[in-house]
């Protein structure tokens, strides 16, 4: 009789299992909600990553002189150093 009973246990076991799961994540839903309360209203959407890396990169140079650039005759690290420095010419 046991082993009947075990096998139609185990072929309705979806059926049994899936609404006590939902009762069970419905109840702690609701729970963790009461306990922590309502999240606070959000003033305005959230900026991206990206739009936030742009606004800072505006803003470091806002206050700087672009046209100001190091020449590029004066860059010792211009060209990419060959292996043992066999293709860099040396500044006389």
């Amino acid at each position: 009789m046991w082993s009947v009973l075990w096998a139609a246990v185990r072929s309705k076991a979806p059926y049994i299992t899936f609404p006590v799961a939902f009762v069970v994540g419905l109840v702690g839903y609701h729970l963790e909600r009461f306990l922590r309360g309502d999240p606070p209203p959000a003033a305005e959407e959230e900026r991206s990553i990206s739009e936030q890396r742009e606004e800072r990169k505006l803003q470091e140079i806002a206050g700087e002189d672009l046209t100001k650039v190091v020449s590029l005759k004066d860059k010792l690290e211009f060209a990419p150093r060959a292996v043992l420095n066999r293709n860099r010419p040396e500044k006389s």
